[in-house]
C-alpha cells in the first residue's frame, strides 16, 4: 500500500501542476492524451483503494483555482460541471448501463443528443433581461475570472439576445475557439511584426481572453459556440430537450456547432462517433478532441443528476478521440515543382499517428512561412490533420531543441531541384517559380492536371500511371494520350489486358467533355474552372476563342485584363495552337453551347448544394445549376437565395434555417431548371 499511496500522491501533484498550466497559465506541458492517462490511473487507484482519495484530489475538482491576476473573480450563478470520458464504444456502453441503473427505462427512451467537443476555452455568458452583462472563464467551476470587456470584442457573441422566450437571468455556456485559418493568419502577422508565434489555437484563445487591453483581444480571430445553459432557481424555459435547447440558442443569435445529431439508440451514437472521427473531423475548420453524448430529454437529465460532489453529470459524457495534433521530428524538407513552376516545400516527418492515421508528410505552404515560423530540420514540431485530412505543421517546439545537436536552419533554393534552372520570384508574389517551360516536373504535373476529375476526368490515369507512360516514351503531351492503344498499354508492367481496355475506353470517353473542361485541363494561366466556363459559354468554340482579342474577352462580366491577357498570350503561342489542332484531329470536342449572361431560369441566383443527393452527383448538380444561370458557392450566407439539400446535410442546413434561407431538394432544383 505504501507504493500505491506514493504513486497516488505523485499523480495528484502531477495532475494539479498540469491543470494549473492548462487552465491558469495557458501553457500546457502535457498533451490531452497524457493528462487523460494520468487522470484515469489516479481515478482507478482511488476506486480500488478509497482510503487513498484525499479532499484535494483532482478527481473531485473541476479545472484549477483562479490565480492572482488583473482580472476580478466571478461566482457562477450555477457551478460549471465537467464531463467524464469514454475512449471507446465499450466505455460508452458502461456509461449507459450506469444511467439505466438510476433512470431505468427513461434513460433509453429519452434518446441522445450528440455534439462536437470543441477544443477551446470554456466560457459562461450571463444575460440579464436579454443583455450580456458578464463573460467569465470556468476557473474552478464555482469561481472564474471576469473577462466581460474582452468577450464583448468577439463578434460571434450577441450583446443582446434575439427573439424571445429567454428568462430574466440566464448563463449560456460554451467554448471560445479559433479556426485553423484564423490562427495561421494571426501567426503570420505576429512573425512579420517580430513577435513570438503561438503554439496552438486553444492556448491562443485562452490567452486572448485574459488580456488586460480589450483592443488586443479584438485583434485575435476569436469565435464562439454555445451548447448549455444555467438558470438559478426555477424558470420557465422554451425547450424540453437538449436538441430544442440548441435550436433555441440559434434563434437567440448564439452560434451552435455543426454536425450534431439526434440518435434514438446507443448503436446510432456509435455510428455518429465513428463517422465524426474518421470523416467529418478532418474537414472541420476548427479543433475538436471528441464528441459529447447527452441524454436528450431535460427531465431525464434532472432525474439522473450528478455524481457525488456535483463534479460530473450522469446524463452526459465526452466520447474522446485519438488526438489530431501530435509532436514529432522534422526529418527533412522536400521541394515539389507544380505545373505552373511554383516550388512548394513539403515536410518529411518521423512517422506519427494522428487521429488513427500514420502521418509521414505535411504541407508547409511556402518558404516565407518556414522562415517566419523558424522551422529547422531536426526540430520537434507540432503537426495537425487539417481540412481534407492534409496534415500541416503548426510550428516548432523551441524548448525541445537540443543544444548539443542543434537543428539546421532551412534556406530556400536558388535553383529548380528538377532541372537546375535559376528560380524567379514575380513582383507581388510569395511563391518562387521555375521559369523553364520544359522542366520535366512541370511537364508531369501538366499531364496529371489534364487528366484530373475537374478537367478531362480520365479515370484510371493516376500520377503513377502518367509517370509510367512518360518514362516509357508513350506520351509527350495531352494529344498523345489519344494515340494509345490496348496492345501498347497491355505490354506495360502491372497493366493487363482488362485494365488496358478500361483505360483506352476512359480516354475515348473524355473526348466528349465540354469545351470548358478542355480549357481548364490545358492549364492556361489564371484560367480556373469558373473562368473556363465563362469563356466557353461566351465564345462557343475553341476557334472563336483563339481568334478573340483581349478586349473581346474583357467584355465578359467577371473577367479582367490580367486573365484576358493570359488567354490571348496562350493562344498566340505556336506550340499551344498546334496542341489544340492535334486534340481536334483526335476527335476531342471543341465546342460548348453558347449562353448569354442574360439567359437561364436561375439567372443571378446564389445557390449552395450540400449533402448526398438522390440521383445527381455534386459536380453534376453544380453544372446543371450553373448552366441555368445560377452561381454555386460553398458557404451559406444571408445573400444565398436557396440551399439544395440531400442526405447528411450537416451544418449548412442549420445555418440556412438560422438565416431564413430557402431550402429545397433535388426534385425542386430540377423542376426550377425545367428538367
Amino acid at each position: 500500500m505504501s507504493d500505491k499511496a506514493a504513486r497516488a500522491a505523485w499523480l495528484r501533484e502531477a495532475l494539479e501542476q498540469a491543470s494549473r498550466e492548462y487552465y491558469v497559465l495557458d501553457r500546457p506541458s502535457l498533451s490531452d492524451a497524457e493528462y487523460d492517462a494520468l487522470f484515469r490511473e489516479l481515478r482507478d487507484l482511488e476506486r480500488t483503494y478509497p482510503e487513498l482519495r484525499t479532499a484535494d484530489s483532482p478527481t473531485l475538482r473541476i479545472g484549477a483555482e483562479v490565480g492572482e491576476s488583473h482580472l476580478a473573480k466571478y461566482a457562477h450563478l450555477v457551478p460549471m460541471g465537467s464531463l467524464s470520458n469514454a475512449f471507446n464504444d465499450e466505455e460508452l456502453e458502461d456509461w449507459a448501463a450506469s444511467g439505466r441503473d438510476v433512470a431505468g427505462a427513461d434513460f433509453d427512451a429519452s434518446g441522445f443528443c450528440c455534439e462536437l467537443k470543441i477544443d477551446g476555452a470554456s466560457m459562461s455568458l450571463t444575460y440579464k433581461n436579454g443583455v450580456l452583462i458578464t463573460g467569465a472563464t470556468r476557473g474552478n467551476g464555482s469561481v472564474g475570472e471576469d473577462v466581460t470587456a474582452n468577450v464583448r470584442t468577439i463578434r460571434d457573441i450577441p450583446l443582446r439576445l434575439a427573439g424571445k422566450g429567454w428568462p430574466p437571468l440566464i448563463e449560456i455556456r460554451g467554448e471560445v475557439y479559433m479556426t485553423f485559418d484564423g490562427f495561421e493568419a494571426m501567426n503570420v502577422e505576429r512573425a512579420k511584426a517580430g513577435e513570438p508565434v503561438f503554439a496552438n489555437p486553444r492556448n491562443s484563445a485562452a490567452g486572448a481572453l485574459r488580456q488586460k487591453d480589450p483592443s488586443v483581444t479584438a485583434k485575435r480571430p476569436l469565435r464562439f459556440f454555445g451548447y448549455a445553459y444555467a438558470v438559478p432557481g426555477v424558470a420557465s424555459l422554451p425547450f424540453n430537450t437538449q436538441w430544442e435547447l440548441l435550436d433555441t440558442l440559434a434563434r437567440w443569435g448564439v452560434p451552435v456547432a455543426p454536425h450534431r445529431a439526434r440518435c434514438a439508440t446507443l448503436a446510432d451514437v456509435h455510428a455518429w462517433a465513428h463517422a465524426l472521427e474518421t470523416t467529418h473531423r478532418a474537414s472541420l475548420a476548427f479543433a475538436i478532441d471528441g464528441g459529447v453524448v447527452k441524454v436528450n430529454v431535460l427531465a431525464t437529465q434532472a432525474e439522473l443528476g450528478s455524481t457525488a460532489g456535483g463534479r460530473e453529470p450522469r446524463w452526459a459524457i465526452a466520447r474522446k478521440f485519438a488526438p489530431d495534433v501530435a509532436e514529432t521530428r522534422l526529418v527533412n524538407i522536400e521541394i515539389q515543382v507544380g505545373r505552373t513552376g511554383v516550388l512548394t516545400p513539403r515536410a518529411v516527418l518521423e512517422p506519427v499517428e494522428i487521429g488513427g492515421t500514420t502521418v509521414t508528410y505535411a504541407t508547409l505552404h511556402n518558404f516565407d512561412l518556414i522562415a517566419e515560423k523558424d522551422l529547422r530540420i531536426g526540430d520537434v514540431v507540432q503537426v495537425k490533420r487539417a481540412g481534407e485530412v492534409i496534415p500541416q505543421v503548426l510550428g516548432p517546439v523551441p524548448d525541445k531543441r537540443d543544444a548539443a545537436n542543434p537543428p539546421v536552419p532551412f534556406r530556400a533554393p536558388k535553383k529548380c531541384p528538377e532541372c537546375g534552372t535559376a528560380v524567379v520570384r514575380l513582383a507581388g508574389e510569395v511563391a518562387i517559380r521555375c521559369p523553364n517551360d520544359r522542366c520535366p516536373a512541370r511537364h508531369l504535373e501538366e499531364l496529371i492536371h489534364f487528366t484530373a476529375r475537374g478537367a478531362m476526368d480520365i479515370r484510371g490515369l493516376s500520377e503513377q500511371r502518367v509517370r509510367q507512360l512518360l518514362e516509357a516514351g508513350l506520351i509527350s503531351d495531352p494529344a498523345t494520350l489519344y494515340s494509345l492503344t490496348e496492345d501498347v498499354l497491355a505490354a506495360l508492367p502491372r497493366l493487363g489486358d482488362k485494365s488496358a481496355q478500361q483505360l483506352v475506353a476512359a480516354i475515348d470517353a473524355s473526348k466528349s467533355q465540354p469545351l470548358s473542361r478542355l480549357l481548364f485541363g490545358l492549364g492556361i494561366p489564371d484560367v480556373g474552372e469558373e473562368t473556363a466556363k465563362l469563356l466557353a459559354r461566351r465564345f462557343g468554340t475553341a476557334n472563336e476563342l483563339a481568334a478573340a482579342t483581349s478586349d473581346d474577352i474583357e467584355g465578359i462580366h467577371g473577367i479582367g485584363p490580367s486573365i484576358a491577357s493570359s488567354v490571348t498570350a496562350w493562344f498566340a503561342d505556336a506550340e499551344n495552337r498546334a496542341l489544340v489542332k492535334a486534340l481536334a484531329r483526335h476527335g476531342v470536342n471543341m465546342t460548348e453551347p453558347r449562353r448569354a449572361e442574360s439567359e437561364g431560369a436561375l439567372l443571378g441566383k446564389k445557390i449552395v448544394i450540400t449533402g448526398t443527393l438522390p440521383t445527381l452527383g455534386r459536380t453534376e448538380a453544380k453544372e446543371l445549376a450553373e448552366g441555368a444561370g445560377g452561381k454555386v458557392t460553398d458557404s451559406v450566407s444571408k445573400n444565398t437565395d436557396f440551399l439544395v439539400v440531400g442526405a447528411d446535410a450537416g451544418s449548412k442546413l442549420d445555418k440556412a434555417h438560422a438565416l431564413g434561407v430557402e431550402v429545397i431538394d433535388e426534385a425542386e432544383l430540377l423542376r426550377r431548371i425545367g428538367r
